[in-house]
Formats: C-alpha cells, structure tokens, sequence
C-alpha cells in the first residue's frame, strides 16, 4: 500500500488537494531565465535587502506604519511560489469551503480540483513579480514574497536598470505588505468578504441557483456585447452572480482596486531619487502588461489577469485625485473603517468619495 493512501485511509477526502494542487503547479511551471550565477545571485541579495529599505520609504510617503518593525521579504524560485501560494489559498478559502467531503468519489473529485488550481497557479507562477500574501507564511500570519527568476525576466525584457527595479517592484510589494500590517481590521474584513462569496458559490443550492440563470446570464451578455456595454472587468462570471453574490462582488472589486492603484501610485510616487530611471520603467512596464500572444492573452482573460490589469489604472487614479484634493492625510482616512472604503461606484467617481467621507454628504 502506497504512503498516500496509508495516510488517507480512513479519513474523508479535503474538498481540494491543495498538496496536488502545490505538485501540480510547481512541477509544471515553466523554468526561470538563464543567468550567470553572479547576476542570480546579487538579484536574489539585493530583493532581500531591498524590501526594508522600500518599506521605510512607503512609510515616509503614506504616513502608515509608524511602530511597526521592518522585516526583509523571502525571495523564492517559480515553483516556491507556487508553493507557497496554495497554502495561502488554502488558508484563506478555508473558513468558506468545506474542510473535507465525504462520498466514494470525493477524493476523485479533491484531486481534479487540485490538478486543476495546479495549472493555473502554473501559468501565474511564471508572471507574478512578487506578492504579499496576508495568509501564507509559516504561522499563516502574513508573508512578504518577491520571485527572483520572474523579476530578472521582466527586466532583461524591458532592458532597464537592474537596481532600479529591484527597488520599483520592492516597493509595490511593501506597500501591499503595509496596507495588511498597519490597518488592522483589513486582514479580516478581506477574509470575512472571500469568505462570504466563495461560501454561496460552493453551497448546493447557490451552486443550483448558479446555473439556473445560466440560459438568462448568455442573453444579457449578448444585449451588452450588441449594445457596446462593457462586461469585460468580471465577465461571465459576474453576470452568473445572485444580487447578494454581486454586493460582495462589488466590494472585493472596490477593495482589490484600491489596493492595486495605491500600490501602484506609491511605487511611482517615491520618487526618482530612489528610482532614477522610474518614467523608463513605468512606460516600458505599462506596454509589457498589455502585451503577449494570442493564447497568452486569451488565458490572461479567462483568469481574470486583465481585469487586474485595468484595476491597476483605475485604482492608481482613485489615488492620485484624492491625494490631489484632500493630501495623503486625507486619503488615509480611507484606511479608517469598511464604511469609508470606496464603493465600486466611487472607484470611478473619486469626488464622489471625497464629498461622502470629508463632506458629509
């Protein structure tokens, strides 16, 4: 008898194998670039190093994070992140899904689903420059990861200066890191809203539901396609939504926004004096995100790495004309509680937040 079924027997199947979905993933995703160990090894260094030094610029910036100490990032390989980024969807999807689930075909069907988070955590884990992820870590208390291979990719790429982006994408990923560690309510919230939506998707009956509206859902799709509508941001799947599954929806998507373009502005608006080359590198990132062939791009749609494209741009002037009206105290004030987090709506009316959260009205 095998050690995995030594160690599955009797025992219910989790509803997702998320160590197939770790093996799946990091055994298919494509290798790293090809580099002289010296230049692999001063990247690996100075992303380590770098991230304390990004942080404490967010800091100086935003105002956030006074107190709080300055901890290096974990550089790690395409298949570390891979890894490492199952166990944080395990963390985060389990208070939603079942932990387990029982029936003769349930470790057939936990497999399935773990070959297929596999895939696609393969396809991402040779594009993702870095993230900071609020559940993944040892203690699953938050963990700062920044991927080598794909960061040297990327700016061998663009042909930009090596120390300059190191820094620029260090401090992205920091004020990510900033925004979980200094507000402490998020971490949960966003937990709270994953929880909620993807524990209506999973039940029986939202499922039943789902797929009820299907035959409608195809008809609204194509009357907003024939009329000029935009559907792309969400696509199928948000049109599939019940009304409750949209108002969480459109909070996750307001959040996430916000979360992307503040990110975005303050990487830019540190300043050429940490990133002397930061117009070259943002003009030549911009055109490098919107690139790729056609089934790379067809791929990035279906997993949504488009919208997260377009949420990089609208959040990023959320940002700026907020901190142009009120100043970054005034902005900040979007970190107070979930009640003045930018609805979906006031993402694209920045005013709109201004006069509701500074204004009364």
């Amino acid at each position: 008898m095998s050690v995995v079924s030594e160690q599955t027997k009797g025992r219910q199947a989790s509803i997702v194998d998320w160590s197939l979905a770790a093996s799946t993933g990091a055994l298919l995703v494509r290798s790293g670039p090809v580099v002289p160990q010296e230049e692999a090894e001063l990247a690996v260094t100075e992303l380590r190093e770098l991230t304390v030094e990004a942080e404490a610029h967010v800091r100086q910036l935003t105002g956030l994070g006074e107190g709080l100490p300055l901890l290096p990032g974990e550089v790690v390989d395409r298949p570390g992140w891979v890894r490492a980024a199952a166990v944080g969807l395990d963390e985060l999807t389990g208070r939603a899904l079942p932990r387990s689930a029982s029936g003769p075909f349930a470790p057939l069907l936990a497999s399935g689903a773990g070959m297929q988070t596999g895939l696609v955590l393969a396809f991402l884990g040779s594009r993702v420059l870095g993230q900071y992820d609020p559940f993944g870590g040892p203690d699953r208390g938050g963990q700062l990861l920044l991927v080598a291979p794909n960061v040297v990719s990327a700016q061998q790429a663009m042909k930009v200066d090596g120390h300059d982006f190191r820094m620029w994408v260090c401090l992205h990923e920091c004020t990510h890191r900033l925004q979980f560690t200094a507000v402490d309510w998020l971490r949960d919230y966003f937990a709270d809203e994953v929880s909620t939506l993807v524990g209506d998707l999973s039940d029986s009956d939202g499922l039943g539901d789902l797929f009820g509206r299907l035959p409608e859902t195809v008809k609204e799709l194509r009357r907003s396609k024939a009329g000029g509508g935009d559907k792309t941001s969400a696509g199928l799947a948000e049109l599939m939504q019940s009304p409750r599954q949209r108002e969480v929806f459109d909070r996750l998507l307001a959040l996430s926004t916000l979360l992307e373009g503040h990110a975005d502005y303050v990487m830019d608006a540190v300043g050429p004096a940490v990133v002397p080359s930061v117009r070259t590198i943002r003009s030549r990132f911009t055109a490098r995100r919107q690139g790729g062939g056609l089934l790379d791009r067809l791929l990035r749609n279906l997993l949504g790495v488009d919208a997260k494209i377009r949420q990089y741009a609208q959040g990023a002037a959320f940002t700026r004309e907020v901190i142009d009206t009120v100043g970054m105290s005034g902005f900040n004030a979007v970190w107070t509680s979930p009640d003045t987090l930018p609805t979906r709506a006031e993402i694209t009316d920045p005013q709109g937040w201004v006069r509701r959260v500074h204004a009364g009205g």
